[in-house]
């Protein structure tokens, strides 16, 4: 078993610490409680079709979404009829196997590092979503895996994002590349050129939020990618999209935004611990299956952790 602070190859299935398991289900608490309320006493009753509209009700206030909400009930129907089950206590482990069903196709480890060169993870997503803190967090992450790390300060329309990113370097004893003039992309291409010349292992490289909606900024990140690829051509090796969840079905919107123009490999799904929300990973699973590399259930280091499906399904359904 691991977490986040323990050594473990990139290839291998999550399997999630003791330690995590209990920060995710304290994490989960808001979405637990909201689902319970609305899963309260259904489960004691016999099956009929109000019971099944009261569940999917339930699934899509959740924000598991209208149409994967469909899709479980669908299956849970056809389960239902084929092992002749008439109460609806027999469902509740056949939900959860449902859901986990459904979500174990997004677990991924990160890519393994290229045969040569620094390995380039690129962040991005709207503002205040986290992904500065997801970055330092990660850089403790890569370090505890001993390997050499650099930050790259992308977020250049904001002095705030480059001051904490400076302070994240500054505790975890890595480089910072900035420039105090300059757009996001010479940063990132400046900071592979740096970690090329100084045997760096992964960059980290931040980029300014943006919403979907604000075209020349997405015309821009597009840019940020196709600079990153002429510094590297096997680059960037990870494009990450963190989301907020508290944005629920936004969040879906986000996903669908970026991955058509960024073409992205994994999400971080962060601020779980403040949010009902919970359930837009089985909506995201459903439409748009991106997959999800880590979560985030706090602010310290180590409340961002591997997505494991069955220990998220578990940490949502008591």
């Amino acid at each position: 078993m691991f977490g986040l602070f323990k050594k473990a190859p990139q290839d291998i299935s999550p399997s999630p610490s003791p330690s995590w398991l209990g920060r995710l289900k304290a994490g989960l608490r808001g979405s637990r409680d909201k689902l319970q309320q609305g899963l309260s006493g259904l489960f004691g009753r016999k099956l009929d079709d109000q019971w099944f509209e009261t569940l999917e009700e339930t699934l899509i206030l959740a924000d598991v979404g209208v149409s994967t909400s469909r899709r479980l009930i669908h299956a849970l129907q056809q389960e239902a009829r084929r092992q002749r089950i008439e109460e609806g206590n027999a469902l509740k482990p056949l939900l959860k196997g449902e859901l986990m069903a459904l979500l174990r196709p997004l677990e991924r480890s990160l890519s393994p590092p290229p045969a040569e060169g620094p390995q380039v993870i690129l962040f991005v997503g709207v503002n205040g979503a986290g992904k500065t803190t997801s970055i330092g967090k990660l850089a403790q992450y890569f370090l505890n895996q001993d390997k050499k790390v650099l930050l790259a300060a992308g977020d250049t329309f904001r002095a705030a994002a480059v001051a904490q990113l400076v302070a994240w370097g500054e505790r975890h004893h890595v480089p910072v590349i900035t420039q105090e003039k300059g757009d996001s992309a010479a940063v990132i291409f400046d900071a592979i050129q740096a970690a090329r010349a100084r045997g760096i292992d992964i960059v980290l490289a931040d980029t300014a939020g943006r919403l979907p909606t604000q075209l020349h900024l997405m015309d821009e990140i597009r840019k940020v990618k196709r600079v990153v690829t002429k510094a590297d051509p096997t680059a960037p090796h990870e494009i990450l999209l963190v989301l907020d969840a508290n944005t629920g079905q936004n969040a879906l919107t986000q996903v669908k935004a970026f991955d058509d123009a960024l073409q992205l490999t994994g999400l971080i799904i962060t601020k779980l611990d403040g949010t009902a929300r919970g359930g837009v990973i089985a909506a995201i699973a459903g439409e748009r299956p991106i997959p999800v590399c880590f979560l985030g259930v706090g602010e310290g280091p180590e409340d961002l952790d591997i997505f494991s499906a069955d220990a998220y399904v578990d940490a949502l359904i008591e």
